[in-house]
């Protein structure tokens, strides 16, 4: 069964059911996100499985502080400690060297992983309780626009899922998914344009969009955030 629960209420069980392996769909400042042990292969496929989800398409893990995303990057680079220090929490991922702990399936195959610290109390209320890192990609079907609300996941997920605990925190504050910055090399690229340091983000290059053999990033596929309301274009 599909149960949205107030949030302040629903925390410790949410944080169980993470840490047995299940999945929970929690508020970020961002969008409403699907939540599940990144240390946790089986964990993970789950939310792969309830989103119908490309495995070709990683997921960005969720962490409590920054101590706890140095320990799932194989390198932190002076980078990625300035822009962390400088805009965590918010609406910022970091692209770093992964660790072996993570979970391969969380970065699609790929070497490197996605990272942020999420701006909202229940999120941040969620992984201390749980204590474990969250990959967390939007609690909807996959291509759908983003859900905003509780009730945005249950119409999405309803029919896709047996047993899901949405955490209702209200809507969320700022309504698109994360600027997502590549910190790997000597210079940052932005992979995702989001809400985070728009003016700062412009300065940087882009990554071309050659296909690569693993992307790095959500929102890299040729199709995403798709409406289902037809579009006509007229000059």
């Amino acid at each position: 069964a599909i149960r949205i629960v107030r949030a302040e209420t629903g925390l410790q069980e949410a944080a169980e059911i993470l840490r047995e392996g299940g999945i929970v769909a929690f508020p970020t400042e961002t969008v409403y996100g699907l939540g599940a042990n990144a240390l946790n292969p089986e964990a993970v496929a789950r939310i792969y499985t309830a989103k119908g989800r490309p495995s070709t398409n990683p997921i960005i893990v969720h962490v409590a502080d920054i101590a706890s995303a140095r320990a799932l990057a194989s390198e932190w680079s002076d980078t990625a400690e300035s822009l962390a220090t400088r805009f965590w929490p918010g609406p910022l991922t970091l692209v770093v060297p992964k660790a072996a702990s993570v979970a391969d399936i969380v970065t699609a195959g790929g070497s490197t992983v996605g990272i942020r610290i999420p701006n909202h109390p229940i999120a941040l209320q969620l992984l201390q309780q749980a204590g474990v890192p969250l990959a967390a990609p939007s609690a909807n079907r996959s291509e759908e626009v983003s859900p905003t609300t509780a009730q945005h996941v249950a119409d999405s997920l309803g029919g896709y899922v047996d047993h899901l605990l949405i955490l209702d925190g209200g809507p969320c504050s700022v309504g698109i998914e994360s600027t997502v910055i590549d910190v790997t090399g000597a210079t940052p690229l932005v992979l995702r344009p989001g809400m985070a340091m728009i003016a700062e983000a412009e300065a940087i290059r882009n990554r071309p969009t050659a296909n690569p053999e693993t992307h790095r990033s959500p929102g890299q596929m040729a199709r995403h955030y798709a409406p289902t309301t037809p579009l006509v274009l007229v000059q």
